[in-house]
């Protein structure tokens, strides 16, 4: 194959299971200054979502205080031993498969987009004064000006989802395009909000280009772009604040004698890259985040391993991105995400679609966790990490689950019976 990019270990270029330190790593301290977003950014991010806390608790009943976040769990002794392969691992889930409205960790990014358009084109307009609560963009009035716009979106499933949700919940018309591997149920829960999905036959990268494309330079549409969205990106970064808070008041120390290492499924990189950048803003070189991606797609291992100079895809090295993780099914990943943070991930641990579905069925028979496979990749990587990286004995794990709840029973029901 001409022009194969140097650098991939022979492991992963044969799709075997792989614990990939990241040897472009940095000290936080080294790397954070020279950023183009810091901790002002994240911080008016995290500002933003709480001004959008009374229109979303107006739109959403089951959202009392209009936070959308999810609860941080600590497993039990006995299945966090079973999930780390040795006694004595403190296991915590950020249950992000349970995050309210979505059902999915796809919220914090897609949801915040959707709110930052909004509220962009209200101030612009002088729908929204100064001082005004942000519930009033929930009034029929501003549902029927919103109307005239469209939000777009190339994704899986689960970013459309969240991306669609929110926008017809503002009155928006909505458009998803989608890849071939994308779930029909996925698709069909989208048309029943009222979104348009645009069905292609290629991958998720090919559906966004179509997307991409499709919309440039609309001045009556907003495409949310998973790829290169610095909005999408500062909107999960902010969920470090969430994980902050929950860790200070259960009482567990991160610092260098008792670090936190952070599990984290990766499609194109959003979700867990921005989520990356807040927590090293906030903890520094105390926090370890280990990315996690299907052996047939590890397209963030990939671009990374072979450097940043040109776009790299799993293509190229011979493999098929063809996974059950269809939320993690992108061939590659996300430049702005590689070259934000590429050099803050501690490493990438890829797995076998088998684990995956093994996963799902122990967590929900020992845990009562309720998972999709791509949210239970996060907890395959652990035991791996913890056999070769001698550093993850110390201090704490979180498992950050990324979609579930709202899996429909039968597709669930698959899953558990994939795992025997």
């Amino acid at each position: 194959m001409p022009d194969t990019p140097n650098g991939i270990p022979d492991a992963v270029r044969a799709g075997r299971p792989t614990v990939w330190r990241n040897p472009h790593r940095r000290p936080a301290a080294e790397i954070l200054p020279g950023l183009a977003y810091g901790l002002a950014e994240v911080a008016a991010a995290e500002a933003r979502w709480r001004r959008f806390d009374p229109l979303l608790a107006r739109l959403f009943p089951d959202l009392e205080t209009g936070r959308i976040d999810s609860d941080l769990l600590a497993l039990r002794a006995d299945v966090s031993a079973h999930v780390a392969g040795i006694a004595g691992a403190a296991i915590w889930v950020k249950a992000d498969h349970d995050l309210p409205v979505t059902g999915c960790i796809k919220a914090r990014g897609g949801v915040y987009e959707v709110l930052v358009y909004a509220e962009t084109l209200a101030l612009r307009a002088g729908w929204l004064r100064g001082g005004e609560s942000y519930a009033r963009l929930a009034e029929p009035v501003m549902r029927t000006a919103f109307g005239a716009y469209t939000v777009a979106v190339g994704s899986t499933g689960n970013l459309g989802f969240s991306v669609g949700v929110m926008a017809r919940a503002l009155g928006f018309a909505v458009e998803v395009h989608m890849s071939h591997d994308a779930k029909a149920w996925k698709k069909q829960r989208l048309r029943d909000l009222g979104a348009r999905v645009v069905e292609h036959a290629g991958d998720y990268g090919s559906a966004v280009a179509s997307a991409r494309d499709a919309f440039a330079g609309r001045p009556d549409a907003h495409f949310v772009d998973d790829e290169s969205s610095v909005d999408l990106f500062l909107g999960y970064a902010a969920a470090a604040f969430d994980l902050q808070r929950q860790l200070a008041s259960a009482n567990v120390t991160v610092d260098a004698e008792s670090p936190l290492h952070v599990y984290l499924p990766c499609g194109v990189g959003g979700a867990p890259g921005g989520v990356t950048l807040g927590l090293k803003l906030l903890f520094g070189d105390a926090v370890r985040c280990i990315f996690v991606e299907p052996v047939a797609a590890p397209c963030m291992l990939v671009q990374l391993a072979a450097g940043l100079e040109r776009p790299v895809s799993v293509y190229d090295i011979g493999l098929d991105n063809r996974t059950a993780a269809d939320g993690l099914a992108v061939s590659q990943a996300s430049l702005l995400v590689a070259g934000t943070v590429g050099a803050l991930i501690e490493a990438v641990v890829t797995v076998e679609d088998a684990a995956l579905f093994t996963g799902v069925r122990d967590l929900w028979e020992r845990a009562g966790l309720r998972l999709e496979p791509s949210a239970a990749s996060a907890f395959a990587a652990v035991a791996p990490a913890l056999a070769a990286l001698p550093e993850t004995h110390r201090g704490t794990h979180v498992v950050w689950t990324t979609g579930g709840a709202l899996l429909p029973e039968a597709e669930f029901q698959k899953a558990l019976a994939a795992a025997a």
